[in-house]
Order: structure tokens, then sequence, then C-alpha cells
């Protein structure tokens, strides 16, 4: 049965990630979400404003969750989609973030550009006013980006 885009809601987005994502947990918000199915959910993308507020502009959004079950060309439809979906609306940037260990192979399938290389971080040290606890180990980024 061949792969075919569907709708989901945050709520199903985040059950999934919850099972399926390597090191992320599910997300606050969202704009929209979009699944990819072949009888039953194979993956899940999760788009939102930009995490970081330079980014946020009112014409950029990000993808802030992608996770499948391994299904082969999930991640890449997913990647499409987003972007079909984004640029539909009006937006005139998508951004996602991936670690310097991943691969970026279905990004590139689907026409993203990595456009910088950002160093591991650590939440801790965000600031005095806003202390935050480390949820995962800081890893190099590279951020990309695919316009219309």
């Amino acid at each position: 049965m061949s792969l075919e885009l569907i709708p989901v809601t945050l709520s199903e987005a985040n059950a999934f990630v919850t099972q399926h994502h390597r090191h992320h947990k599910p997300v606050v918000g969202h704009k929209f979400s979009v699944g990819v199915a072949n009888g039953q959910l194979r993956g899940v993308c999760i788009v939102g404003r930009p995490v970081a507020r330079h980014f946020d502009d009112g014409e950029t959004l990000e993808v802030t969750r992608v996770a499948t079950d391994g299904t082969g060309n999930a991640n890449s439809m997913l990647y499409g989609a987003a972007s079909r979906v984004a640029f539909g609306l009006g937006y005139r940037r998508l951004i996602t973030y991936t670690r310097t260990d991943e691969s970026g192979v279905s990004l590139k399938a689907a026409n993203w550009k990595v456009i910088a290389q950002r160093p591991a971080r650590s939440w801790e040290a965000s600031s005095v006013k806003r202390p935050r606890t480390d949820k995962s180990e800081p890893y190099e980024r590279l951020l990309w980006e695919i316009q219309p």
C-alpha cells in the first residue's frame, strides 16, 4: 500500500512523537500538523512558530518535530508536505534544525538547504531569570531552510 498524506491533530502527532522520536518530547503548540499513512499512521510532522524570537517575523514557520516509524520515504514526504502547506498559507520561509550527527538526507531530498551551523549549548546557562533544566544532551545543530 502506498503512502498518503493525512491530516492529524496536535494530540495525535504528539502521541506519535512520544512513541517514536529518538530524543525529543511532544510540543506545546503548533500552526498545523500533517501525517503520512499506508493504512496506519507511519509518521508525523509538527509545524509552529519559530522557537528563536529573531525568526518569529510573521513570515517564517519552523518544523519543530518530525517522527516516523522508519517507513521508507516518510520523512522526505513529510518535509515536502510541510513546505507546500506553509507556502500555501502565505508564509515565505520554513526552517528546521537537525543535529550534526543526523544525515539530513530527507531534507536534501525535499530541496531544503543548510544555511548555518549552530554550536552545542545548554539551556541551563541561558538566563538567571529563566532557569531551565536540560532534557537532552546538547549537540551541534544545523539550521535548514526552504523558501518558495
